[in-house]
């Protein structure tokens, strides 16, 4: 039910973005940076809930430390791409990512679970395991002190703040010199494939809404050279540039929570780090612009770095809005802005991390959550504490149905999707690899379970219409069951999935044989499927 929801959400994503792209024609809408007229008026009345913090509004060692945690995780092999789910396609994503967060988080993005390294947010190890090296256990500590930093930082913003983005004074200056507001075209623009989200399409909004102070409990971490890119695709709308991540909300978080990104461009090979523009210091917070810099309709400066396009979400009449920034700096997307608007990420000259902070909606995506599931269904199975023998509790049909339901969740939004990522996070980190073990045990208890259901669905001394009611119950989550394995067999083995390395590369598990002693039930559904049905047709 849910992924058909995606899907038709999807489908209207994208004949929507169809339908801008006709009626645009060979046009192009106009947008605006900061050397424009009309550039903070803009950003006042349709982008209010954008926040700019200059770096140097940020403690130094605070960035020291948070610079040097961002490369000892790429120099380790943490950030990786990840073999994501478009348009019933495999896809490697453009950027390297890795999830950092609260213990036993996960973020889901399309169709992808990552799990959380977590923060080891005190001295000693996170639940007194020896889960990683020292260094790597630094690193994800300076990355929950920046998070820290934005929990309280984002909490004490009021109605209207801007923070430090530029003042109005700045970009009216260049009135006189710059009238038009048009973006320069691109001839050659082509069509974006999105970043986060499939064609800039959000999933379905969570139920709940964020209230009281903000918490951030993963960040998204993301790397990419766009020196080692062999092609980045034009921006199609506004012919901003050159796009590392296409124009998406963020998927998965509680609605209308904030996002808080900092954004740390690499140095060059003298040391360095180049700079978008001729800067003055900074005072209040914010770095003066040198009238001499270039302006941002196609200027030098502007390219060099990378920068932020922002637009209203499926409008062609409201300018969009171009940021650049250096490194160091961070911006906060607040209130609804993520839902109501769309962001892409415009590729610099040099490579960049940011660490995009959020509140991800794990109503449903905790180990916390998953274990409760699991005891929820194992408590309708009793096992002779003598003879090892097993049997139902219950055969009622809603105890039952909800029983496949949770050993279909188990399976295929967390072992699956654990598995498909290979041995990445245990060569990192082994937080997960106990639970992830446990859990594989309790999914086994519920093959027996379903072994179980089987049994009592084909008893002839069962009422017939609740005989029918429980093969129903059973065949719908079979055939279920069965289609998904296919499919995660058949991404596991796919071309793309046999370019990883050993490491890296995709695990069909749980797999297993045909004459497979331990296992109650075979891999392959198709002969049980059809015993069910042909109980259904008698």
């Amino acid at each position: 039910m849910l992924a058909a929801t995606y899907r038709s959400i999807f489908l209207c994503c994208v004949s929507q973005r169809r339908r801008l792209l006709q009626e645009l024609g060979d046009q192009k809408i106009p947008f605006l940076a900061p050397s424009n007229r009309g550039f903070q008026q803009l950003w006042d009345t349709s982008y209010s809930g954008l926040v700019l913090r200059k770096s140097c509004s940020l403690p130094a060692e605070l960035h020291s430390r948070v610079q040097a945690a961002l490369l000892t995780l790429r120099r380790k092999g943490c950030l990786l791409k990840d073999l994501v789910r478009v348009r019933d396609r495999d896809v490697f994503t453009a950027v390297s990512r890795a999830l950092l967060g609260e213990p036993g988080h996960t973020y889901r993005y399309l169709d992808t679970r990552l799990f959380a390294i977590p923060w080891h947010s005190e001295d000693t190890d996170v639940k007194g395991q020896n889960c990683c090296d020292p260094d790597l256990r630094a690193a994800c500590k300076a990355l929950w002190e920046l998070n820290t930093f934005f929990c309280t930082d984002v909490s004490q913003l009021k109605e209207g703040d801007r923070l430090t983005q530029w003042v109005k004074g700045e970009s009216e200056a260049k009135q006189g010199e710059e009238g038009d507001t048009e973006s320069k075209h691109s001839e050659d623009s082509k069509n974006s494939e999105g970043g986060d989200s499939e064609q800039g399409c959000s999933q379905p909004s969570p139920p709940q809404v964020c209230t009281g102070p903000v918490k951030f409990n993963v960040t998204l971490l993301n790397y990419m050279d766009p020196a080692a890119m062999s092609q980045l695709k034009e921006e199609p709308y506004y012919g901003m540039g050159k796009m590392a991540v296409g124009w998406h909300h963020d998927e998965n978080l509680i609605t209308h929570s904030p996002v808080a990104v900092y954004s740390y461009s690499c140095h060059d090979d003298k040391g360095k780090t180049k700079s978008c523009f001729l800067s003055m210091p900074c005072k209040n917070g914010r770095r003066e612009r040198n009238r001499g810099g270039e302006s941002s309709e196609g200027g030098s400066g502007d390219k060099a770095c990378w920068r932020i396009g922002l637009k209203v979400a499926w409008d062609i009449h409201t300018p969009g809005l171009m940021l650049p920034l250096e490194s160091g700096d961070c911006y906060y997307m607040r209130d609804d802005l993520n839902s109501t608007h769309q962001h892409c990420v415009l590729a610099g000259d040099t490579a960049r991390f940011s660490s995009t902070h959020r509140v991800a909606e794990c109503s449903s995506g905790t180990l916390t959550y998953i274990q409760s599931r699991c005891q929820e269904a194992l408590s309708n199975l009793h096992t002779d504490p003598e003879t090892g023998s097993h049997r139902l509790v219950a055969l009622l049909p809603a105890t039952l149905q909800d029983c496949e339901e949770i050993h279909n969740e188990v399976e295929f939004e967390w072992l699956r999707q654990y598995w498909f990522q290979g041995q990445r996070y245990a060569r990192f980190c082994s937080w997960w690899t106990r639970p992830m073990e446990q859990l594989e045990k309790d999914w086994k208890l519920m093959e027996t379970m379903t072994m179980l259901f089987l049994a009592a669905v084909e008893e002839e001394g069962q009422a017939a219409e609740g005989r029918r009611e429980m093969a129903e119950i059973l065949l719908s989550a079979l055939t279920d069951r069965h289609q998904q394995r296919q499919t995660w067999r058949d991404r596991c083995h796919s071309s793309l999935a046999q370019t990883l390395p050993p490491e890296e590369a995709p695990v069909d598990r749980p797999f297993w044989g045909v004459d497979d002693p331990s296992m109650p039930l075979p891999f392959d559904l198709a002969d049980i499927i059809n015993r069910v049905e042909s109980l259904l047709w008698r």
